[in-house]
């Protein structure tokens, strides 16, 4: 009997905790000090992660790879009728004593960022996941995992067009002149290029989204593809400057496919809307509609 008692109240306990803590938020939500504290936490965890990922890139087996990566559209460049860096002349230059040190930073800091990157995203969506309901869960995963696929071709089309630029653009350096870039002017081309264009391909996607959210219709979109696509080729003229037009078609033409495609698939997505706003026309306020057709209701938005 003892025994049975002793179960009975810890159930009541048990019981009375689930309750005060339902009455203190029946949606299970989270107060503001602790969505803080969860920030705090997820952002403490990406600061490490970046820490370790910088220590890694300071390796100098790593460092050099890096390095040498990063140099390679630029030696690789036709400059003066020659290629490489190695020549006095046809090299990056550094001016400062701290130069170098910095320089070993940025490197690093770019290697860590690229390194840890599943990590930090994975903390950026597991802040924000517990907001969204399921269906909009859904449709994240898709964007996300199309996302970054769309960003590294971009990213690398760039990288490999990038040479053909700078072998015009440091070309254009009047004889008699010896042009020394400095290494942080070529970082900064560097780095504008793959973000430039990674940040390019993903407009296919945002335009995709925005018709999703309802804002965007393929009707506005097909008024406006014109304008979009001689956008993309401005853009590309100017990122990639060379006189050659296999090097602007190079970036623009797969830019392009992706705007027709996305037009393709808002196309049909506003077809699927029409005929499912159709099955609701001619009824009465009290009649059933014909649902066999329709996705159902997530229970989260009950």
């Amino acid at each position: 009997m003892a025994k049975l008692g002793d179960t009975v109240k810890g159930a009541r306990v048990l019981s009375a905790r689930v309750r005060a803590a339902e009455a203190a938020d029946p949606d299970g939500r989270m107060s503001l000090i602790e969505h803080i504290r969860e920030l705090r936490n997820r952002v403490v965890k990406v600061a490490l992660a970046l820490v370790v990922g910088t220590g890694i890139g300071l390796v100098p087996a790593v460092y050099n790879r890096v390095w040498h990566f990063i140099e390679h559209p630029f030696c690789s460049a036709k400059i003066n009728g020659a290629t490489g860096c190695h020549r006095i002349g046809d090299q990056l230059v550094l001016s400062g004593v701290l130069d170098p040190f910095m320089l070993h930073l940025e490197v690093a800091f770019f290697f860590g960022l690229v390194l840890t990157s599943p990590i930090w995203l994975y903390q950026l969506w597991a802040f924000v996941a517990p907001g969204l309901y399921r269906r909009e869960k859904r449709w994240t995963y898709a964007f996300v995992g199309t996302a970054a696929p769309l960003f590294l071709a971009g990213a690398g089309i760039a990288y490999f067009a990038m040479s053909r630029g700078l072998a015009y653009l440091l070309g254009l350096t009047p004889q008699g002149v010896l042009n020394l870039p400095p290494v942080s002017t070529y970082l900064g081309y560097f780095f504008g290029m793959l973000l430039g264009f990674g940040l390019a391909f993903e407009l296919p996607l945002l335009v995709l989204m925005l018709n999703v959210a309802g804002v965007l219709t393929h009707q506005w979109f097909r008024k406006w593809r014109r304008l979009v696509i001689f956008g993309v080729f401005v853009f590309a003229g100017i990122a990639s400057p060379s006189p050659d037009p296999l090097t602007m078609l190079l970036l623009a033409g797969p830019c392009v496919v992706l705007v027709e495609v996305a037009e393709l698939i808002i196309w049909m997505n506003d077809r699927r809307r029409a005929s499912r706003a159709s099955l609701y026309e001619g009824l009465a306020d009290d009649e059933v509609a014909p649902l066999d057709d329709v996705d159902p209701v997530d229970s989260d938005h009950q």
